[in-house]
């Protein structure tokens, strides 16, 4: 949607008038997740601490270590007259912890902008939600999420661009991506359709017992991207049936080679419960090589003067033909490089497969009903019923 990536676009423009020291993006679930994981595909784990510009602090549930922490860190950029930008983002516009935490940090605001501080919020929901309405209101910036498009698929909306945005991500790569992405997954042919070829995989294993499917990513720059899956897989088919039938596959995420000795073990030795999809990265943006010392290669041999890629490949194929001589089913993705393009590509192909999975399974894939059940609860004891 052009026209949405250009509003998107006029207001970073507008926001960046004002030399921004930190973007707070206040959302929980698919208001946070997926700008999560193409920031820190793309931008790093350590990006606050190697960059010079704009920090991004994501506030998501109502834990008081944590929120107090980022309260802090963004009190002491106040204190010295620093611009901050806080995207507040709830599709419904009545999250309790999103609302909750916002008010935090809507009250610090106040206390050092208190005739200014509408300048220094960006409001991201559904349009004429009660939340649009206060932001209208109070004159607030705000951009809106397309009625249709549920929070876990709306990282290509206002919901991911916005903030990826202001920190210089390219959208156009990433959106393109996305676009080949719809273009390849939406192909009648079965064999040109890799969402759909992948999708029939995890049915079929699942239909063999299999319930389990886990996301294996052999980069620590990837994690979120299976902290967004996960979501995605739970949240879209853990439901009934249209034949009244309770279904749902249960997502695990593990991070390579980390979780190789943590739970390596149980997936090659225990029982057999899972389906795997290996996700690895072909090229990486820095080279790592090892210097030459010979007294190490009595401890670990054929190592001395290798990249950390190539150890990294090794460890892959290992895994590999470890899972192929268990006969433990997989499928195997790699991306080129982990560039916005590539990303892109990744998060729209797994919205595709779990857009078909739930027609395999016969279920609603874009409804989470049981979501509101513990809401409902919640509110009840903060009311005192």
């Amino acid at each position: 949607d052009q026209a949405l990536i250009d509003e998107v676009q006029a207001v970073v423009r507008d926001k960046q008038k004002k030399r921004v020291a930190a973007l707070i993006v206040i959302g929980i679930g698919g208001s946070s997740l997926g700008t999560k994981a193409v920031h820190e595909a793309l931008n790093g784990l350590y990006y606050n601490e190697k960059t010079t510009a704009t920090k991004l602090y994501f506030v998501e549930t109502v834990d008081t270590q944590g929120v107090a922490d980022v309260l802090m860190l963004v009190q002491a950029l106040l204190e010295r007259g620093e611009h901050i930008l806080v995207n507040l983002i709830s599709k419904s516009g009545s999250t309790t912890e999103t609302i909750a935490n916002y008010e935090l940090f809507l009250q610090l605001l106040k206390s050092y902008y208190p005739t200014t501080w509408h300048e220094q919020v960006v409001v991201t929901t559904d349009y004429g939600s009660l939340l649009w309405r206060l932001a209208h209101e109070q004159q607030l910036t705000s951009l809106t999420i397309p009625a249709l498009v549920g929070g876990r698929y709306s990282v290509f909306s206002a919901v991911g661009l916005f903030p990826l945005a202001f920190l210089g991500v390219d959208l156009q790569g990433l959106v393109a991506g996305a676009q080949s992405m719809v273009t390849a997954g939406t192909q009648l042919s079965l064999e040109h359709n890799t969402a759909a070829l992948s999708a029939a995989s995890i049915v079929e294993h699942y239909r063999q017992g299999l319930t389990i499917h886990d996301i294996f990513l052999f980069s620590v720059e990837l994690a979120a991207v299976g902290s967004w899956y996960r979501q995605l897989v739970g949240e879209s088919l853990g439901k009934s049936s249209t034949t009244g039938v309770e279904v749902g596959i249960t997502p695990t995420v593990s991070i390579g080679s980390i979780d190789l000795h943590s739970v390596g073990q149980l997936y090659l030795g225990g029982p057999k419960k899972a389906s795997t999809t290996f996700v690895t990265v072909q090229t990486d943006h820095e080279q790592c090589v090892l210097p030459w010392y010979p007294e190490f290669e009595s401890l670990v041999a054929h190592i001395q003067g290798k990249s950390l890629s190539a150890l990294m490949d090794a460890i892959i194929h290992g895994t590999l033909a470890a899972y192929t001589h268990k006969q433990l089913p997989y499928l195997l993705f790699q991306l080129p490089e982990k560039n916005a393009y590539a990303i892109g590509q990744l998060l729209q192909l797994k919205m595709l497969e779990v857009m078909y999975i739930g027609h395999l399974l016969a279920v609603n894939p874009f409804d989470q009903p049981h979501v509101e059940k513990y809401k409902v609860e919640t509110r009840k004891i903060l009311a005192h019923e």
